[in-house]
């Protein structure tokens, strides 16, 4: 038994290494997919992640139309 128990300890370690399955690289997660991700959960305030997005896009859309309006003068 004693022999054994180092034996599964370092097959128990090997089975939690860091290194990943696939060769693909990881890629990295916006901040808007992190909100969009907090918005749609069940989390306390939730919610009000969504509604500042929201928010966010009204006013990126309201900056982009003052924009191109100011462009045809």
């Amino acid at each position: 038994m004693r022999l054994l128990a180092p034996v599964f300890l370092l097959l128990a370690l090997g089975g939690c290494s860091a290194e990943r399955a696939s060769d693909e690289p990881e890629q990295p997660v916006s901040q808007r997919t992190r909100d969009s991700a907090v918005a749609q959960s069940g989390l306390p305030g939730a919610a009000g992640v969504g509604q500042a997005m929201t928010v966010a896009d009204s006013a990126a859309a309201r900056r982009a139309l003052e924009d191109s309006l100011a462009r045809e003068r």
